[in-house]
């Protein structure tokens, strides 16, 4: 289990924060704590995700992909047959039991790709709890069927027209809310970032992904992978995949990063493979971010709207550091010619986050020998992104009809006051 040292990871983490949240977020950490080494709490959890979201998701071998590229087998975490089709279903459902225990009847959440804020809209209508989702103005475009979900499961959604209007501006406008209405809201963070507990408490959560890939990795391979590999946005995924294997040197872990257009400022949302993030403090904790000759926040490109946010974990800035974890990146034509071949080799629709894992990890298990396994987290399913894959291939049947539907979703938004 990943442990902090007073909610710092080497020099990352802590909590900076205004005065008013601390109850809160002491709370938070006081009844994680009492529960987390709780046998009877875990299995609480465990039943619910089992019962409700459909664990353990299985794991996949690509058999035809391993032959077209040579090298390792490559093996497919399956997390987006999960409920609500991504991995963000395991935090909340932990999150909304510790909700339940501190008897709060509201919640907020930040989103980027949508997938978080929808499993929250679930999670909420679940039991029984309101529910306010913050989203960027520009993600909310890219990915309106999450929007239009969230919407029909009661949950109200507001979209963010400040900055760069992504995932970055809806943390700072959650936490906004959550410091205006404290005593009685849960700030369902989404990632393994934010102040602690945050990073921990996600992380926690998230943990069951590689606890599931040790027991089927030594079933069907007979061993433990010789490779994981995830990508990185702010980390929740990633470290739901290498949690159970840190203490496992003989496993490499590899976290792939948006690598965008280019390394040029504004292109990319590459933290820790190329030496871009700087250090600083922001939105609650320290970490990595990228920021610009001023020391402001910069802005990011990923052609995934989960994978453009501006810091980083500060368990994987700091496992990077240490050398634990491998940072990589992908580039967005990297990312859908990934997309592509996972699709219509093996049938599997990727999310756009996941397939930069997939083109990192296809790259990797080419330099592997046949006797050796890798390990991809496919952190969530693709469904999402059919009008950014229908922009990404413009040659593609539909994708003139696609991009009208967008651009009349857009209007429709517009008019009805969400953008």
């Amino acid at each position: 289990m990943i442990r902090s040292d007073n909610g710092f990871f080497g020099e990352f983490g802590g909590r900076f924060v205004p005065e008013i949240l601390l109850p809160a977020l002491t709370e938070l950490e006081d009844l994680f704590f009492g529960l987390r080494d709780d046998p009877a709490f875990w299995q609480e959890y465990l039943t619910l995700t089992q019962e409700f979201s459909g664990r353990p998701t299985p794991l996949t071998p690509l058999r035809r992909i391993s032959k077209q590229l040579g090298g390792a087998q490559i093996w497919l975490k399956r997390e987006d047959l999960n409920h609500s089709g991504a991995h963000k279903i395991n935090n909340v459902l932990g999150q909304g039991l510790l909700v339940q225990r501190m008897g709060k009847k509201r919640v907020i959440a930040e989103t980027g790709a949508g997938q978080h804020g929808l499993a929250t809209a679930i999670m909420a209508a679940r039991l029984g709890l309101d529910a306010t989702i913050y989203m960027g103005a520009e993600d909310i475009e890219r990915q309106y069927s999450n929007v239009f979900w969230m919407r029909q499961l009661g949950s109200k959604v507001v979209g963010v027209t400040t900055g760069a209007q992504t995932l970055k501006e809806a943390l700072d406008e959650a936490l906004r809310d959550w410091a205006a209405s404290v005593e009685n809201t849960h700030y369902v963070l989404g990632t393994a970032c934010g102040p602690a507990p945050f990073p921990e408490l996600v992380s926690y959560f998230q943990s069951v992904i590689s606890d599931e890939i040790k027991v089927q990795s030594m079933k069907q391979m007979g061993s433990l992978p010789d490779e994981v590999v995830a990508c990185v946005g702010g980390g929740s995924n990633a470290m739901g995949a290498f949690a159970a294997f840190l203490e496992d040197p003989e496993v490499t872990l590899v976290g792939i990063e948006a690598g965008g257009l280019s390394l040029k400022d504004g292109e990319h949302s590459i933290r820790l493979s190329q030496n871009t993030g700087e250090t600083g403090i922001a939105q609650g904790y320290k970490t990595l971010f990228l920021q610009n000759n001023d020391g402001q926040l910069g802005d990011t490109h990923s052609i995934a709207a989960g994978l453009d946010y501006v810091g980083v974990s500060p368990i994987l800035a700091h496992l990077s550091q240490q050398g634990r974890v491998v940072p990589d990146s992908a580039t967005d034509t990297e990312v859908t010619e990934a997309f592509s071949l996972l699709m219509k080799t093996e049938g599997i629709i990727p999310a756009l986050e996941s397939a930069h894992a997939l083109a990192g990890g296809f790259k990797r298990a080419q330099q592997m020998t046949p006797e050796q396994n890798l390990v991809i987290n496919l952190s969530g399913r693709g469904d999402k992104d059919i009008f950014t894959v229908a922009r990404a291939f413009p040659q593609a049947e539909w994708a003139g009809f696609l991009q009208r539907e967008a651009e009349r979703s857009s209007e429709i938004m517009q008019q009805k006051g969400v953008l």
